[in-house]
């Protein structure tokens, strides 16, 4: 009896495995391609290809988020976009507790921080996006236009050059990059 008792327990848990482990092959899965997306966006021959790699590795970032949170991160954008900053605050916030190993819930929300006019809590919230995914070449931009406009336009120049870096074709960034570098070094370049 206590046999057939080990068994069914045994039984029972091998599920329980199971499904702990198919979570850690997703994310070994999810991971490796990220890599090979971040080391084709540098190889990346036109501005069309870049966009699509650039269009995964977003999803990607969006599948590390609960269902749910995505729901919240989708009405947050809309939020956002449409000038309801405290709404999306909130949206975000809560994508934050259902999600928080997620790195795109806290740029987005330190999006609406930066909108919402407390650029502190914006540098927070992208330090915590960058401490999950230190390629999320978004927070890296989010980060560069909070730099220059505290004044720091060195420190927005190296938060782009790093954005570029792992991002060559970054919609805007070449410009920007130019427009910093003017700003640092003067109009000698």
């Amino acid at each position: 009896m206590r046999l057939a008792l080990l068994l069914l327990t045994l039984l029972a848990a091998v599920p329980a495995v199971a499904q702990q482990r198919a979570p850690n092959r997703a994310e070994d899965s999810r991971r490796a391609e990220l890599d090979s997306l971040f080391e084709g966006l540098k190889a990346a021959p036109d501005d069309a290809v870049a966009t699509m790699m650039e269009g995964r590795i977003r999803t990607l970032w969006a599948e590390q988020a609960s269902p749910a949170a995505l729901l919240l991160l989708r009405r947050g954008a809309r939020n956002l976009a449409a000038r309801t900053h405290d709404e999306a605050l909130e949206d975000f916030d809560a994508a934050i507790v259902l999600s928080p190993q997620a790195a795109e819930p806290w740029h987005q929300r330190a999006q609406a921080y930066a909108a919402l006019g407390d650029p502190a809590a914006a540098a927070r919230d992208l330090q915590e996006a960058l401490r999950i995914e230190p390629r999320h070449f978004g927070a890296l931009l989010t980060l560069s236009m909070l730099q220059e406009e505290r004044g720091d336009p060195r420190a927005a120049l190296r938060s782009m050059e790093a954005a570029l870096a792992l991002h060559p074709r970054l919609r805007g960034g070449q410009q920007r990059l130019r427009e910093l570098r003017r700003k640092v070094e003067g109009d000698a370049t």
